[in-house]
């Protein structure tokens, strides 16, 4: 006998008194406390109205189709059947998911091509708005007011020959660069080794601290590296054409500022007004200026050199600078006006100027040409009054010494050290093979050590003529390319920032636990 409600052999049988109808107890209990009447007849039901049947318990009761070989091949097929149906569901629903993600993935990546482009349609926007603004006319009261590093009357500029006439070198400034020298060379004489600069054993220890990727990866290159001391706050120029401000203590990027349309080739804080300058293979100069939330704004553009400007170098009082080109020139500007107050041309020499660097008492301007020769300046006459050579390749870069004595070169060849005393070259490191050239060289600020970058970077002890420079510290070149292309010693030589040919800035210096224990 089957239960009324399930059809099947009931395994615990119960019977109502009213209807007669049998039943699975679980099933009818369910009902009824449900409905209270019987699913059969619709009469009014209670538990009271069921009356259990006994029944053997040794074997239980078997479906009609588990009891034979064909019953049970024909669930097998329908339970097969049902699988392959849901499965085919699934695979339906994978279909149309992936669709949809495939949809989403493409709309996603269209969304931020547009963001990309609408980005640097601002940018340009606003540089051209930038630019129209400081070319447009000034009134005659205003004909000092610079514009793109011109001034807004060109015609009264413009020289014999079509060439700019230029304001030249007031005796006031002459004067204001002698007093600036006269007070540096009297503190030099006193000057001592602060006691807060990292010891020898200190550099030894020097391991990576960290690598910030600060540049774009589709032109990845760091080619200058400068360090606002008093923010702590490392700059650098990239191949990308940007420029970026590094919080070394926040470990954040604080701006990034573009507008150069090719490679930036050099950067320089200038101490004071919160101002900083850019350099770039587009021929122009760039000064920006540090607003109260952290962002900095062009204030001038210079184009006055007609190659790439491969160098800025800022004089002692900060009120001047100096920028150095391709184009066999350098130009001499002042800085809160953007003008340019001479620029320099030697009819005996064609050959492009590749860095250049004050001396630290300003009166001094070393210049490094393409054709491996160094060239000493008189920045008040401006006069060439001294020649280097013998380096191999173009001089990649120049650091005075702050002791006012020591100048060091890098080229091809590798370091040399000049004595300024006696115009002579009195020492040689050639660091690497013939097909890896020196490419930055840095004396710290108390002039104890000085660091050269190349395939790998290197830090020595400053000695003197005759004493011995020794190999502090050989630091490889993690980026993996084999070029480490800057290098800048942080204040009191407590770290090194380093710029390779990858987009990553990388920091040296002693781990946090070790540099405790040092102070």
């Amino acid at each position: 006998m089957n239960c009324s409600i399930s059809g099947e052999v009931p395994e615990d049988p119960v019977v109502s008194k009213k209807s007669g109808l049998l039943y699975e107890k679980r099933l009818i209990e369910r009902h009824i406390a449900d409905y209270g009447k019987c699913p059969v007849t619709g009469e009014a039901l209670t538990m009271e109205d069921i009356i259990p049947i006994k029944t053997g318990k040794n074997v239980k009761p078997r479906s009609l189709t588990a009891a034979s070989i064909p019953g049970m091949l024909g669930m097998f097929q329908n339970e097969w059947d049902a699988l392959m149906l849901s499965n085919f569901a699934l695979e339906q629903q994978l279909h149309t998911a992936r669709q949809e993600l495939s949809h989403a993935l493409y709309q996603h990546d269209a969304a931020c091509r547009v963001i990309a482009r609408l980005k640097k349609e601002r940018d340009e926007a606003g540089s051209l708005l930038a630019q129209a603004e400081r070319q447009a006319p000034l009134p005659a009261s205003a004909i000092t007011a610079v514009s793109n590093g011109k001034r807004a009357s060109e015609e009264e500029d413009m020289g014999p020959g079509a060439k700019r006439m230029r304001h030249g070198v007031s005796d006031s400034i002459i004067a204001e660069l002698t007093e600036c020298n006269a007070a540096l060379s009297q503190q030099r004489k006193k000057r001592q080794i602060p006691p807060t600069l990292a010891p020898i054993d200190a550099l030894e220890r020097y391991t990576q601290l960290s690598s910030h990727p600060l540049h774009k990866t589709n032109k990845p290159g760091i080619t200058s590296i400068d360090i606002n001391p008093s923010k702590d706050i490392v700059a650098t120029g990239g191949i990308d054409s940007n420029a970026v401000l590094f919080g070394r203590t926040s470990g954040e990027i604080l701006s990034t500022l573009s507008g150069h349309s090719k490679k930036v080739t050099s950067v320089k804080f200038v101490a004071h007004n919160d101002v900083f300058l850019s350099g770039s293979a587009d021929k122009t100069v760039r000064i920006w200026q540090g607003s109260e939330d952290g962002n900095y704004n062009c204030r001038h553009i210079l184009k006055d050199h007609s190659a790439e400007v491969q160098a800025v170098t800022v004089h002692a009082t900060n009120n001047y600078f100096v920028t150095a080109s391709l184009d066999a020139t350098w130009c001499f500007y002042d800085l809160s006006s953007g003008l340019c107050l001479t620029q320099v041309e030697d009819p005996t020499n064609s050959m492009g100027y590749t860095s250049a660097a004050f001396h630290p008492d300003g009166l001094i301007l070393g210049t490094g040409t393409i054709g491996s020769t160094v060239r000493i300046w008189d920045v008040k006459s401006r006069g060439n009054v001294a020649n280097f050579d013998g380096h191999t390749g173009a001089v990649t870069a120049i650091s005075f010494s702050e002791n006012g004595y020591f100048l060091a070169t890098a080229a091809h060849d590798g370091v040399k050290l000049w004595d300024l005393r006696k115009l002579k070259n009195f020492r040689s490191f050639e660091l690497y093979d013939q097909d890896t050239p020196t490419n930055s060289v840095d004396f710290d600020h108390s002039g104890s050590y000085l660091a050269m970058a190349g395939s790998d970077i290197r830090v020595y002890q400053v000695g003197s003529v005759k004493a011995e420079w020794n190999c502090i510290k050989t630091l490889p070149d993690l980026s993996g390319t084999g070029r480490a292309t800057c290098v800048k010693f942080g204040p009191d030589a407590r770290y090194l920032a380093v710029g390779s040919m990858d987009r990553n800035l990388r920091v040296f210096g002693l781990p946090e636990e070790d540099a405790s224990t040092e102070s």
